[in-house]
């Protein structure tokens, strides 16, 4: 009885200090991802060091964006709906990947349309384009009959507390699973 009892208590401080179960792909321990720093759309100089203490969710996507930008920045808008009273601890950034149209004005325009609490982030083109290596965002502009769009690595990348990069969220997960994952997060 008591080696049962026991062994109860050990799966128990097991299942106490294992990892969270993310519903995103978890990328805990990943060497890449980092501080970086651009112009968020207010034209303040950011660095992502300056969240640390929230949970970041960081989006790479560009303003003229007809499907993917928008339904990912709706998506978020949700999840933070979700999370209520939690949301406050939750940073929302959105990287320009196309610098040459998505001045810190258009971004101002754009970003917090989805929710005011949402930071737009652009920089030089040499900027934006260290940023998405230091993150292996892939982009790519296509010309188009009335100008170009954007091709773009659409995921989303959930930063913890302490800056590390934790998990990739896929492109239209849903807002229950960025709401879910967030939440573990927060919880850390």
């Amino acid at each position: 009885m008591i080696r049962r009892l026991f062994c109860l208590l050990v799966l128990a401080l097991l299942a106490a200090c294992s990892r969270p179960a993310f519903q995103g792909s978890d990328l805990t321990g990943a060497s890449f991802g980092g501080d970086f720093q651009l112009v968020d759309h207010t034209g303040k100089a950011r660095l992502l060091s300056d969240y640390r203490g929230k949970v970041v969710a960081l989006f790479f996507g560009y303003t003229h964006c007809p499907d993917v930008c928008p339904t990912t920045m709706a998506e978020l808008s949700a999840a933070m709906k979700k999370l209520g009273d939690k949301a406050g601890e939750v940073q929302v950034l959105f990287v320009s990947v196309d610098p040459e149209r998505d001045t810190p004005q258009l971004l101002a325009q754009y970003v917090p349309a989805f929710d005011k609490r949402f930071v737009g982030l652009t920089g030089t083109p040499q900027q934006v384009s260290a940023v998405t290596e230091r993150y292996k965002v892939i982009y790519q502009r296509q010309n188009v009959a009335d100008g170009y769009t954007v091709d773009h690595t659409a995921g989303t990348y959930l930063i913890d507390r302490k800056g590390r990069l934790r998990v990739l969220e896929n492109y239209g997960a849903g807002p229950e699973v960025f709401a879910h994952d967030l939440a573990l997060l927060i919880e850390e």
